[in-house]
């Protein structure tokens, strides 16, 4: 294996695309728990990277999602599709490279994306 290639399949919290960051901090500010981002690139066509997280009510994931998309937008960065506001117990929001997942904490361990794609590299936020 060539050592260009090695590196390259290396994550970091440094290395995480702009918008990916900018998604945590966003999440982070409305209280977003148990923040994990997964690479898929390697293992996936449909997108990059999954970005899982959790809030302790509907109403904190709503405002979770909103800050996100609020941010986001603000950098001209716009979802290709959202699903789930209506309920807020699972806010799917798809930009393309990208999937954010806003779960409650029970349906997150119903669920358990992390460990259905668990052969991709992850950080814990």
């Amino acid at each position: 294996m060539k050592q260009g290639k090695k590196n390259n399949n290396k994550m970091s919290k440094k290395t995480l695309p702009r918008e990916i960051k900018l998604s945590i901090k966003a999440g982070k500010e409305k209280k977003g728990e148990d923040i994990v981002v997964i690479r898929l690139k390697e293992i996936s066509s449909f997108t990059d990277y999954f970005i899982i997280m959790h809030g302790n009510s509907e109403r904190q994931n709503l405002a979770i999602y909103e800050n996100i998309e609020t941010q986001l937008k603000e950098q001209d960065v716009f979802p290709l599709h959202v699903e789930g506001k209506d309920n807020a117990k699972w806010i799917l929001m798809d930009y393309g490279s990208f999937i954010l997942h806003i779960f409650s904490k029970k349906t997150r361990e119903y669920y358990s994306l992390e460990n259905l794609w668990g052969d991709g590299p992850k950080l814990i936020y």
